[in-house]
């Protein structure tokens, strides 16, 4: 069976400038890895038709499939018909089925087209030509060289329609690859990349299929598993059994798969065990509290939450005694367990957790640049731990909330 090498290009200037991410190619990698074809290259590049050309020309020499998102639409600044063009010497012609779709969308919002939109009907002479449902430009797919070129536009929701719906299908036919790969990530938190990785060394050494890649994230560390078969079943059979192999091992710090967060791991605990959260929030300014509701159905288990920024307002509105601002200040173990305390009580809920701290520039009461004092209060226990983050003041505050909910799932889990 011949090993396929592709590569992704994606055309447009407003990438390069990073006013939009590139997710065509993340998502485009990823329905082909299912598929069993390797992407080799990521390519950006501005709308510029030397450097378009270029880039095609160089592609072609490297790469049995190209897939080309951007570029297709009706200005002078997309170019990508153009570019290939001359790498090609391919006719350009007017796909009449296009054009008259075109039309028809003009005349029945009734406002007049103008000639530009034209170019959106040009496509290369003997080109399969990919049916866009949800947009104007078709996609295309061209033989040019023995290499597979498939041009998609850039717009994600159209370019995700034609890929599913047509390249998908065609590349699986090309390849004649039938084996399902599938992967899983495993999400865990409160354990760094080099321990979980140490935990797990023999089953790395030893990977065939299931492979194990533990990656480090923003918010945590996760192990993405891949494993490839005949049918769906025996890949979902191989995940489960390395899956639990793992979990084994490492289960307590886990909290999730795939597309799941950890406070969505929060809100479903907290559910299951009848119990409220309430937080107090200095340093975070509400932060931690907006990651709860960001959850379906939070309102069920998060009363709300209190942001006593301000010392005055930590004393009149969250309860914190004069004495101890006086005395051991706002950003000590002290006003943080009567912050955790207070919240829960004014708030009836059956936990209360709080922030306080230096996000920075400056230090305050003499404590430098990413100290944070946090507590937990249950009915009958609780718990302030200190803490020194690093980082600028958003990555403080960052840190501060995502130990936060790890402490909290801590707490559910005990």
């Amino acid at each position: 069976m011949k090993h396929y090498k592709a590569e992704i290009i994606a055309v447009g200037t407003e990438l390069l400038l990073g006013q939009i991410s590139n997710t065509n190619a993340q998502w485009i990698s990823g329905k082909l890895a299912a598929i069993g074809i390797n992407i080799y290259n990521h390519v950006v590049v501005g709308d510029n038709m030397e450097r378009v050309e270029s880039a095609f020309s160089q592609a072609q020499t490297r790469s049995d499939i190209i897939i080309v998102t951007g570029g297709l639409g009706p200005t002078e600044d997309d170019m990508t018909r153009e570019a290939f063009h001359r790498i090609s010497n391919l006719d350009v012609i007017e796909h009449e089925p296009s054009m008259e779709k075109i039309e028809r969308f003009f005349a029945k919002r009734q406002v007049e087209m103008t000639p530009n939109n034209r170019r959106q009907a040009r496509i290369f002479n003997g080109a399969q030509v990919l049916d866009n449902k949800v947009g104007m430009a078709p996609g295309m797919i061209v033989v040019h060289e023995n290499k597979t070129w498939i041009f998609l536009p850039g717009v994600p929701r159209e370019m995700k329609q034609l890929v599913s719906n047509d390249v998908l299908p065609y590349l699986i036919k090309l390849t004649g690859n039938e084996e399902i790969i599938k992967s899983v990530v495993l999400k865990f938190i409160g354990i760094g990349e080099s321990s979980l990785e140490h935990e797990l060394r023999d089953l790395i050494h030893a990977q065939t299929n299931p492979t194990i890649a533990p990656l480090a994230q923003q918010d945590g560390v996760v192990i993405r598993l891949t494993a490839k078969e005949r049918t769906a079943d025996k890949v979902n059979v191989l995940l489960e059994d390395m899956k639990q192999q793992i979990l084994q091992r490492v289960g307590d710090y886990f909290y999730g798969t795939d597309d799941e967060t950890i406070e969505q791991q929060v809100i479903k605990l907290l559910k299951e065990q009848r119990q409220s959260l309430a937080a107090a929030e200095s340093l975070t300014g509400g932060m931690f509290t907006s990651k709860l509701i960001s959850v379906d159905g939070a309102s069920e288990v998060c009363p709300g939450g209190i942001v006593s920024y301000d010392e005055k307002v930590k004393q009149n509105v969250l309860g914190v005694s004069e004495k101890t601002i006086q005395t051991e200040g706002t950003v000590s173990e002290a006003c943080a367990l009567e912050m955790a305390m207070n919240v829960r009580k004014q708030l009836n809920a059956t936990i209360g957790i709080s922030f306080t701290g230096v996000a920075g520039p400056e230090e305050t009461e003499g404590n430098p640049t990413g100290t944070v004092y946090m507590a937990i209060c249950t009915g009958n226990q609780q718990q302030v731990n200190k803490y020194l983050f690093q980082g600028d003041r958003n990555a403080i505050r960052r840190r501060t909330v995502l130990k936060g909910l790890e402490n909290i799932l801590k707490t559910l889990k005990s």
